[in-house]
């Protein structure tokens, strides 16, 4: 009888295990794209300028290209955008997200143009002292919540090269920093108090946004260095003549030429390579205030590329360095191409 019985639950389980796989492969015939409806992938096209920096211009290249979008998982709402067939798919930014990250962070920074006008005097650095002190703030809001996920057991090898990372970039807006206050920056208690309320506000919104997603707050860094590229790339060309004619703070001189650059080649993660193939650095040369701003500006747009593989991959080194562009909002698909 105990033999009898058991070969009936075999049979039993043969059977189930059976009709679950012949189920499975039916609901993969018939049902491809979800609902027993097969959606078909639209393409909709859309033109990205790309600013490619060199230490004495910058050159902007507008191009246009077609982006397929295939919904792979029409219950859930979730898309994959495959930007390019022979490399990495960039994911795209949940539109609502990414309209709120672009009002949040244009509001602030208009509101810094509006009480900073550059005007070629030294007002401009208060306006860069403030506009540093606020952007360094992601990076270590960054590291305290990958500290604490760290204290609490979380363990990934991926995480270890990224704090790092993000360490090398808080020192180094840290020095931009250092720098705008030797150019008198801080002298006023008025910019001191506006700066660091919006750098301890900004700390603590930054922290809830990393810790329950990490692709949006990336996304208010990405913007945010963007703007800062932009800014310091316009005052380099509007007042060019006259930077040329200052000198070298001795704190740029010791960041940039004197210590070990160590740090300064971790957070360049999207570099050029040389004609062997091998990852270049950047070694700057210092003669004039000018080339500070140069080193700074261009500083800003390494941390942007960053930024932009972080929310598009996952991963520091998403694409190289002249496929990288700016994070785009995940296209609303036609409403007959929906379920």
């Amino acid at each position: 009888e105990k033999k009898s019985t058991e070969q009936q639950r075999m049979k039993v389980s043969v059977v189930l295990v059976g009709l679950y796989v012949s189920a499975a492969n039916a609901f993969q015939t018939a049902a491809p794209m979800g609902h027993g409806r097969v959606v078909k992938p639209w393409t909709t096209t859309t033109k990205r300028t790309i600013l490619f920096a060199t230490e004495t211009k910058t050159t902007e290249k507008e191009i246009t290209e077609e982006v397929k979008v295939v919904p792979e998982k029409a219950s859930s709402g979730a898309v994959t955008a495959a930007v390019s067939q022979s490399g990495p798919v960039a994911e795209m930014m949940d539109e609502g997200i990414y309209n709120f990250n672009k009002v949040l962070i244009d509001t602030v920074y208009n509101i810094i143009c509006f009480l900073y006008p550059v005007t070629g005097g030294p007002r401009d650095f208060a306006r860069f002292y403030v506009l540093e002190t606020v952007a360094r703030v992601p990076y270590f809001a960054y590291l305290s919540v990958m500290h604490l996920r760290e204290t609490f057991g979380e363990r990934k090898d991926s995480n270890s090269e990224r704090m790092r990372t993000h360490y090398a970039e808080a020192d180094n807006e840290l020095h931009h920093l250092l720098i705008m206050e030797s150019l008198g920056g801080n002298s006023n208690i008025v910019d001191r108090t506006v700066a660091q309320t919006m750098a301890f506000g900004y700390y603590w919104y930054v922290i809830a946004i990393y810790a329950f997603n990490q692709p949006a707050a990336y996304h208010l860094s990405e913007l945010i260095e963007d703007h800062a590229y932009n800014t310091y790339n316009k005052f380099l060309t509007e007042y060019e003549d006259k930077l040329k004619g200052m000198p070298v703070p001795p704190i740029a001189k010791k960041y940039y030429v004197e210590d070990n650059p160590f740090l300064f080649d971790l957070f360049c993660t999207v570099k050029d390579k040389d004609e062997q193939g091998n990852f270049s650095q950047r070694r700057p040369q210092l003669e004039t205030l000018y080339d500070v701003f140069v080193n700074i500006r261009d500083d800003e747009r390494e941390h942007w590329k960053t930024l932009c593989n972080l929310v598009q991959y996952d991963d520091m080194q998403g694409v190289e360095n002249k496929m990288v562009v700016s994070t785009q909002p995940k296209p609303t698909p036609p409403a007959d191409s929906l379920p």
